[in-house]
């Protein structure tokens, strides 16, 4: 059965099947049977903290071999216009770059807690992979509402643009990456022009993990109400959908089984809008995993989502 999965998933990954469809494949993946059994206790339901537990003693641990990193780096005026950049010890110029946005609900998050391991896991893997590594911070709701993390995304990739060439990174190579509420924020950057850095996104692609794409048909919540605001007449002009079909970005979408489902709708209804339009994205489903191991899972010996992570990147190196 291992070995079965295995070609499946390299079929999915390289291309054996038909191009990418408005059907979601469900992706199956590496997570170890006693993983699998904590996580179905968990539930479909957000929760960092038992999840973390699980995940921390798979990831590596400070000092990184072969990596540096600079932390605390400013792009902004506020207390949270923060990032870190990893790049490997012998870095070489012209790496792609990745930037990562957290998630948090809108109301909070960091890009690394304490002597978390997370999210530095997605840094190293970034830097594992020949890339530059960006892990951002960006302000909350609700003292910071709709468009400010898009406004904060925007001054991070100014500079990324202008400054990332001394860390070896290529600007015209740039990957934004978001999850959870970080993906919403990505979504919202590229779906709304008039926050792009410079015309046409200044993005070479974009990742996508559970995301809420459309405030106008996402479950109601006090979350989102923090971010775009209580008035439901002003948000069909904060959907990023419109903006994500127009903005021909090659994007990777995907979601965890045991995310929430709003999550999965969600997802299905960007990916069904971008493949009316003609440009499916391919859309998949995260088997075994939940809304926290799938970004948890990252840099570990489970592969799920860092083979398709690899394959965007590969697409535009």
């Amino acid at each position: 059965m291992r070995s079965f999965l295995g070609i499946f998933l390299v079929c999915v990954l390289m291309g054996c099947a038909s191009a990418p469809s408005s059907k979601t494949v469900e992706l199956p993946s590496a997570v170890t049977p006693q993983l699998a059994s904590e996580l179905a206790k968990i539930g479909p339901v957000v929760a960092p903290p038992p999840t973390e537990k699980l995940y921390a003693p798979l990831q590596e641990r400070e000092p990184y071999a072969g990596v540096q990193v600079r932390r605390d780096v400013r792009y902004g005026s506020d207390a949270r216009h923060l990032l870190d950049v990893f790049t490997p010890d012998k870095a070489q110029a012209g790496q792609p770059v990745l930037v990562f946005v957290h998630g948090g609900a809108f109301m909070r998050g960091e890009r690394r807690t304490g002597d978390s391991p997370f999210y530095d896991n997605i840094m190293l893997w970034a830097v594992r992979q020949g890339m530059v590594g960006v892990n951002m911070t960006y302000r909350l709701a609700p003292a910071h509402t709709w468009p400010a993390a898009q406004q904060d995304i925007q001054a991070a990739l100014k500079w990324v643009r202008e400054n990332i060439a001394a860390s070896g990174g290529n600007p015209q190579r740039i990957i934004l990456m978001g999850h959870s509420a970080g993906a919403a924020h990505v979504a919202q950057y590229l779906g709304h022009p008039q926050f792009h850095v410079v015309p046409g996104s200044g993005l070479a692609g974009a990742i996508l993990l559970s995301g809420i794409f459309d405030p106008g048909t996402a479950e109601a919540n006090p979350p989102l109400q923090a971010y775009f605001g209580k008035d439901a007449a002003q948000y069909p002009a904060r959907s990023a959908v419109p903006g994500l079909v127009a903005a021909k970005v090659p994007l990777l979408l995907a979601y965890a089984e045991l995310d929430p489902r709003d999550f999965h709708t969600q997802s299905e209804q960007l990916n069904a809008a971008l493949c009316k339009a003609g440009q499916c994205p391919g859309l998949y489903k995260l088997m075994g995993h939940s809304h926290m191991s799938e970004i948890y899972s990252i840099n570990s010996a489970d592969k799920t989502v860092t083979h398709l992570m690899k394959q965007l990147v590969d697409r535009v190196r």
